[in-house]
């Protein structure tokens, strides 16, 4: 009986909205608040979420999500389960959708006993590959989807391809996200309230938008480089899904956590990590504009945009990073063609 209460607890601590600080009047940020952003070191760590959080509405995230069909790519691990976890306190449907069985199952588990929510599910999908994608659309029941994360991720230090024959980093990124948002697009309209999530990164900041050589066949590789890249393209291709579904009621958006402390960064940045790890977000802190744009009634009609920490953001801090008409388009040709 002890462990019942205690997750109904828990529970209800999940679905009321987070952390302490989160509880605090709604604040607008102040000069100081707007210097220390700039800074960037102290937007992107703990101490810049924590200042953020202050200012969010408490009763943002206190919503009742029955019903309502979520998928979260990438969902064992990181932003990837915490997102999941909150939808299913939330009372979500949950679908975590994971490449490997075993870890999938063992986060579907863990989800399940921490809320006690039966309604959590998995889908073992890789989303670099096409006919993996296909597999699970033709398998998913669910008549209508609200809700679709794209948090799976990879920075491989190597130039390494996926099944088709695609840069591992674009094929994850980009293309199956597309692949997936465009297949799921009849069960997305048939929702009164569809949201679409892309989780990119403050490490796009740094690039502009490129189609020179995107299969990286020409260049040295530069895992970190092609990482940045294509989180840059995912912001662009929420944008340009946005402006073809700014009619049917689906709002896409983009946003970046900060600097979280996840198995993903751990292993693929074991430098920053080691550097960073005592000012790193927790992946609850990070997943938190996830949870927000997926599930908040504060995000409804919220589309096209670039988030952080509940905030909309400017995709571009430095004026030579700014992509032309052309290679928006182009970007959304070659997704088209490829895919």
């Amino acid at each position: 009986m002890g462990v019942q209460r205690a997750t109904r607890s828990k529970h209800r601590a999940l679905r009321s909205g987070g952390t302490r600080c989160a509880m605090t009047a709604n604040r607008s940020p102040g000069p100081m608040s707007r210097l220390l952003d700039a800074s960037i070191l102290l937007s992107f760590d703990r101490t810049g979420y924590r200042r953020h959080a202050a200012a969010f509405d408490p009763t943002d995230l206190q919503v009742d999500l029955a019903g309502r069909v979520c998928l979260v790519t990438g969902a064992n691990s990181g932003i990837g389960f915490e997102t999941s976890l909150a939808l299913a306190a939330r009372g979500g449907r949950v679908w975590m959708l994971c490449r490997n069985r075993e870890r999938g199952l063992a986060a579907v588990r863990e989800v399940r006993v921490r809320t006690g929510s039966r309604r959590v599910q998995l889908g073992v999908i890789d989303v670099s590959d096409a006919a993996s994608i296909r597999r699970f659309v033709r398998s998913l029941k669910a008549p209508v989807v609200d809700v679709i994360v794209h948090n799976a991720g990879v920075l491989p230090d190597e130039r390494a391809e996926s099944a088709d024959g695609h840069e591992l980093t674009f094929a994850t990124h980009v293309l199956g996200p597309w692949l997936l948002t465009r297949l799921l697009l009849p069960r997305l309209r048939k929702s009164r309230d569809a949201r679409v999530v892309f989780v990119a990164s403050g490490g796009m900041y740094t690039q502009t938008l490129s189609l020179r050589d995107w299969e990286w066949r020409a260049r040295p590789y530069d895992g970190v480089v092609a990482y940045a890249q294509t989180k840059r393209m995912q912001v662009v291709l929420a944008e340009l899904l946005a402006a073809e579904l700014k009619d049917s009621g689906i709002c896409v958006n983009a946003m970046h956590p900060g600097w979280a402390d996840t198995p993903a960064v751990r292993t693929s940045l074991p430098r920053f990590w080691n550097v960073m790890r005592r000012v790193l977000r927790t992946p609850a802190e990070g997943a938190d504009t996830v949870v927000w744009l997926a599930a908040s009634p504060a995000a409804r009609g919220q589309t096209g945009r670039f988030w952080f920490d509940r905030q909309a953001r400017s995709t571009h801090l430095l004026p030579w990073t700014r992509e032309r008409r052309q290679e928006r388009q182009g970007l959304r040709r070659l997704c088209e063609r490829v895919t």
